[in-house]
């Protein structure tokens, strides 16, 4: 089979090259502003239906990921497009265009929703400001996204606390996709729900991705969640990238002691598998105001080397996936480095 060439790929829906993202905080009346890397040289592409997973510890940077890409807030440094448009340097009727395309779904659905409104209103909402429908048309609409989200039309009237939690979510799903967006970013979209719930909202966002074409963002820190939705993973921690590839190469084989720390600590079933081998990480995650000098991972990393503390460890192709370690190589398993040929 010939190599595809970079012109025969389709357009990614979203693409992102060494995006960072920075914070001045305030530390007090008589001491210097510190500054804060939320994100740092982050890099990928999402095409259409397919799900890009971001996943680490709380505070690594996973929902200022978010925020920049749902347009929320403008990188500091870095390229984001969407749709083959870049973002920065938009005129503001692009900016709106770009904001159609790419919707959010947040965490809490009891938060997200309005008490005071109907779904009805909540649902055309969107098509009030973007579209130009009447309102029966807009309503004919909503009550349509209604069906496809699982409730029923008639719900269209009834107000948010009327309902349970998965179902709030549908909701909120459904508003999300009123603009016919071309990616969906969802923060944590289940994590507010019971176990029994989450699975049905699952199983309805891989309906929709197939159904409709839509691209996922999605961040979360259930790596069973992940396993079940994803094509791809990103792991991050303190706002860098430790590996990222496809979801089957991560979750078989992981080689960043990151990322087998964090499959160590999810309960599973399986047995046999690198990521099932629980490894306990030692010590607290450290400030992002004062990162590690060398790795960012190197003052909880039981095989770092004098180097990791010294050096800071760029992200590199190896079998298969992206990964930034200085101890890829020695800490991969010798029979997969002998079959690969790699020395």
């Amino acid at each position: 089979m010939s190599a595809t060439s970079p012109t025969d790929q389709p357009e990614a829906v979203v693409q992102a090259q060494g995006l960072s993202q920075r914070y001045r905080i305030g530390q007090g009346l008589f001491r210097p502003a510190a500054m804060l890397h939320a994100a740092q040289n982050l890099s990928f592409r999402i095409d259409a239906g397919r799900t890009l997973a971001v996943v680490g510890e709380s505070g690594c940077g996973k929902s200022t990921l978010a925020r920049m890409v749902a347009l929320a807030e403008p990188p500091a440094s870095g390229s984001l497009m969407l749709g083959g448009m870049q973002v920065a340097g938009a005129s503001a009727t692009q900016q709106a265009a770009l904001r159609q395309r790419v919707q959010m779904v947040f965490q809490n659905p009891y938060a997200s929703l309005n008490p005071r409104q109907r779904i009805g209103q909540i649902l055309q909402g969107p098509l009030q400001i973007n579209a130009d429908l009447n309102p029966q048309d807009q309503r004919a609409q909503a009550a349509q996204m209604l069906e496809r989200v699982g409730l029923r039309p008639e719900h269209i009237d009834r107000y948010p606390h009327m309902f349970s939690g998965g179902q709030r979510q549908r909701i909120a799903i459904a508003r999300a996709l009123m603009l016919s967006p071309a990616l969906l970013v969802a923060d944590e979209p289940v994590s507010a729900l019971d176990v029994s719930i989450q699975a049905q909202i699952l199983n309805l966002l891989v309906d929709l991705q197939a159904s409709l074409g839509l691209a996922y963002l999605f961040i979360s820190h259930d790596l069973g969640v992940v396993r079940h939705i994803a094509h791809e993973v990103l792991v991050m921690y303190l706002g860098h990238t430790m590996e990222q590839g496809d979801k089957d190469s991560i979750f078989e084989r992981p080689l960043h002691p990151y990322t087998q720390a964090l499959l160590g600590s999810t309960p599973t079933l399986r047995r046999g598998l690198p990521g099932a081998k629980r490894m306990v990480l030692q010590g607290e995650l450290p400030s992002p105001l004062a990162p590690p000098s060398g790795c960012v991972f190197s003052t909880r990393c039981p095989h770092a080397t004098p180097r990791c503390h010294q050096e800071r460890p760029l992200l590199q192709a190896f079998h298969g996936r992206l990964i930034a370690c200085h101890e890829a190589a020695a800490l991969a398993d010798p029979l997969a480095v002998a079959a690969t040929g790699t020395h």
